[in-house]
């Protein structure tokens, strides 16, 4: 199971203790006490792995290693060591109390997400010429800690979206090497699934509903991921009673959720078009042109109307060269 949502508690490492010392050679009284080390930072950073939200399924609090207490003889505690969250490509962090995000968008990428605090002074550092022995000295400073929510985006070049059971996961597997589940029944995806074409990554979004943008059905949790994709391939089955409204209730629920995924690159397919005839699937076609959508059919089983999808994702693989060379 892909998990694309969890809370955790992060903290920064505290700081050292600063500590009282004196030189012990006679006659001497200077202070030599050391100062304590700085607590440890946290970051996060970016693999590959999808399923690497599942590491904090269980274990819901962490904290990077806290810096070392002073010493004498001038010597300074050790900073603490930094604490590294693996996360996958797409997480987005928000930190809830600062109001704060921070994005994860490529392999091997750091992103510092709470600071290691500062340690105490030793009563070297309180050295003047009216205290020449000071016994001062100040504790580590206390990391805070922070309440974060990390959800997954995928970042897929093209998002299939369209109603349950319209054929998007068999879509995927036919192009790519994905194996997705496929069944006649609303909801068999109940995940995301990601498939390689070339070196254009697809997303096959779980069906969509009227009312997903407001928790119904599979919710709007999976919305978010269509967000980081370039375009979205919109399929419509052709077993469906009416493929217009079909169609307003998928584009209505995108806009709910977030009007700009509206003006991403669409392509609509009418999915399982070999269950109609030359003359049923014209008159489906005609329908949705009356509302200025052109759909072209689909089926994994014509290889006319798979070549017309390949041809498709080639443009999008060049014009993702094009835009990498730039």
């Amino acid at each position: 199971m892909l998990i694309d949502e969890v809370r955790l508690k992060i903290k920064g490492g505290d700081g050292g203790n600063g500590v009282v010392s004196y030189k012990n050679a006679m006659m001497e009284r200077g202070p030599t006490g050391g100062d304590g080390g700085k607590g440890g930072d946290v970051y996060l950073e970016g693999i590959s792995d999808l399923s690497a939200l599942r590491q904090f399924r269980h274990e819901k609090s962490f904290a990077a290693e806290s810096g070392q207490d002073g010493s004498n003889r001038n010597k300074h505690g050790a900073a603490g060591r930094e604490l590294v969250l693996k996360v996958p490509v797409g997480t987005v962090a928000r930190n809830l109390d600062l109001k704060a995000d921070y994005e994860v968008t490529k392999v091997g990428q750091k992103v510092l997400v709470a600071h290691g605090a500062a340690g105490g002074y030793g009563n070297a550092h309180f050295k003047s010429a009216t205290n020449i022995t000071p016994r001062q000295f100040s504790p580590g400073h206390k990391a805070r800690e922070f309440n974060f929510l990390f959800e997954l985006k995928l970042i897929a070049d093209v998002g299939l979206i369209g109603l349950p059971n319209v054929g998007k996961s068999s879509l995927l597997n036919e192009l790519t090497a994905a194996r997705s589940k496929v069944a006649n029944y609303k909801f068999t995806t109940l995940e995301p699934n990601l498939g390689v074409y070339y070196e254009i990554i697809l997303a096959d979004i779980p069906g969509l509903i009227e009312g997903a943008s407001n928790g119904k059905g599979l919710g709007d949790k999976f919305l978010r991921h269509i967000s980081r994709c370039s375009a979205l391939f919109h399929l419509i089955s052709c077993e469906s009673e009416n493929p217009v409204a079909d169609y307003q209730t998928i584009r209505e629920e995108l806009r709910k959720f977030d009007p700009g995924l509206l003006e991403k690159i669409e392509y609509v397919f009418l999915s399982k078009s070999d269950l109609l005839s030359d003359k049923d699937l014209k008159k489906v076609r005609c329908g949705l042109e009356k509302i200025k959508i052109k759909a072209e059919p689909l089926s994994i089983v014509d290889d006319k109307t798979l070549a017309r999808v390949k041809k498709i994702l080639s443009r999008i693989a060049e014009g993702k060269r094009e835009t990498a060379q730039s």
